[in-house]
């Protein structure tokens, strides 16, 4: 009979544990383990967390960038709601999140077709000079990053692209990967803010390893 009570630590340990046997041998570097796995226990998919594209420079370029202080800009305050912010703060960071500034909805309603999200990623562009970029919602959110990383308006340090859903999603992670950037997707619609926030907490924990 399955125990129903027990405590925090030891229920993580065990569910860590159950993860690491669906998922079988695993050929990446520890790093890359780390995030996958982190992944895989948000989502409870461990095959969603094995699919998970990471750039070559994506662990180094985000690792560096924690260590330094940057900040992470979210999409989302749910994304916000999800990360580590004492471990965050620990090393100088912090959570920038526009989406509800009064002047983001003002851009928004004087731009045909934009959405607040997209307009939020505008106003964050002073703040994003070698900052990680968590999007867990817009797809559109991740169209304007890509757009600005092209026109050499904008060089976050790392793009954590998993927006989700039918419209846009699968479109906005394939133009991601096909950017070669630092970044952290997964091909198709499959994202969401728990796992764009599992992604920065899986790098906050690592960021502060010795």
């Amino acid at each position: 009979m399955t125990q129903r009570f027990m405590a925090p630590a030891d229920i993580e340990a065990k569910s860590f544990r159950i993860l690491q046997e669906k998922m079988g041998p695993f050929y990446g570097t520890k790093e890359e383990l780390a995030i996958v796995t982190r992944v895989a226990h948000a989502t409870a998919d461990v095959d969603f967390g094995m699919s998970l594209y990471i750039h070559a420079g994506a662990i180094k370029s985000g690792l560096s960038a924690l260590r330094s202080g940057a900040p992470v800009i979210t999409d989302v305050e749910m994304v916000r709601a999800g990360i580590r912010k004492d471990g965050l703060e620990s090393m100088g960071g912090r959570v920038l999140t526009f989406l509800n500034d009064p002047e983001v909805a003002e851009m928004a309603r004087n731009t045909e077709n934009a959405t607040r999200s997209q307009m939020a990623m505008r106003k964050a562009l002073p703040h994003m000079e070698g900052a990680i970029v968590a999007i867990g919602n817009a797809p559109t959110a991740l169209f304007e990053i890509i757009d600005r990383i092209k026109a050499k308006e904008a060089s976050p340090a790392l793009v954590i692209g998993m927006p989700i859903g039918f419209v846009g999603a699968a479109e906005s992670h394939q133009e991601l990967i096909e950017l070669d950037y630092p970044s952290i997707t997964a091909p198709g619609p499959k994202g969401g803010s728990p796992v764009a926030a599992a992604i920065v907490n899986a790098l906050i924990k690592l960021a502060l390893r010795p």
